[in-house]
């Protein structure tokens, strides 16, 4: 199997993104896997820290590597929003393929030197481990929002800038790169939304050099992401919309099915909902 760095550097080439979604239960992870064999593109799964410690570490882990048996695209495995050093190592040492620490909401020195320790732990781990790091607060959480996140950079002047994204990527020596650049987490309820800052993900992309990675980017329209794409990011990070889609399909399938009991049966049409929204996205994501 080629490694994450190597669908990098292909999707670089490309001028693509590879799609990045969560999962907390069953159904969301067959959901991804279906959609990245469907469409024959790799994908990323993600378990931010609530979802592992739903999941379990070395559950997740096992999964990936028993879905990878059977697959014939790249599957890879990220430990998503982690936010202590402690639990970085924790996942570094279960096996995952990536892993993030997010200090976004630290003060930028406080950030820059714990990502410091994680990248120094990853390297000496032996691992073959991307690590990412954040600069600029996005918010925290996947929901369907009435008004964006208390804190959230959104402003021009408050989104992460050109010099500050590479002092942290060259003294901390980061594989990927996370900036704030218009997105949030969550998406809004009736509304697309803020646009993302184009040219501000270029300026990031042509300082750093290194893949850039979108959070936060259910609602976001797809002229938005298609831009952001060429600009520089690599990655991007889906969860809200399959969330959505997961507890509608729920909510129909519990009430066209008043006495089923049998919840892979009620399930089914979960996780066709679910598959479908990763399936769009990665095509739109793979220019496909």
């Amino acid at each position: 199997m080629k490694t994450l760095s190597e669908c990098l550097a292909e999707a670089r080439e490309k001028n693509i993104a590879i799609g990045h979604f969560n999962f907390a239960n069953i159904e969301m992870f067959w959901a991804i896997v279906r959609a990245a064999q469907k469409t024959g593109q790799p994908v990323i799964l993600g378990v931010a820290e609530g979802e592992r410690d739903f999941v379990g570490i070395p559950q997740a882990v096992a999964l990936v590597e028993t879905a990878r048996k059977d697959s014939s695209v790249p599957l890879f495995l990220n430990a998503d929003h982690t936010y202590s050093v402690e639990r970085v190592k924790e996942a570094i040492g279960a096996g995952f393929d990536a892993v993030i620490f997010d200090g976004a909401k630290l003060p930028f020195e406080e950030n820059l030197s714990k990502m410091k320790e994680c990248v120094e732990y990853a390297k000496k781990s032996g691992k073959n481990v991307l690590v990412e790091g954040e600069v600029g607060y996005i918010g925290q959480s996947s929901q369907v929002r009435e008004a964006l996140p208390e804190g959230a950079a959104i402003r021009p002047e408050d989104l992460t800038t050109p010099e500050d994204a590479v002092r942290f990527v060259h003294e901390t020596g980061v594989d990927l790169f996370a900036p704030a650049v218009g997105n949030i987490h969550g998406m809004f309820a009736d509304a697309p939304d803020p646009a993302l800052d184009i040219s501000r993900i270029k300026e990031i992309s042509d300082a750093t050099g290194i893949p850039l990675v979108l959070h936060g980017a259910s609602g976001n329209t797809d002229d938005d992401m298609r831009s952001a794409i060429k600009a520089g990011i690599r990655i991007i990070h889906i969860s809200t919309e399959m969330r959505r889609a997961d507890r509608s399909a729920l909510e129909k399938s519990l009430a066209d099915n008043p006495n089923e009991v049998a919840p892979y049966k009620l399930m089914k049409p979960v996780v066709e909902a679910v598959e479908a929204v990763v399936e769009n996205k990665i095509k739109l994501f793979a220019g496909i």
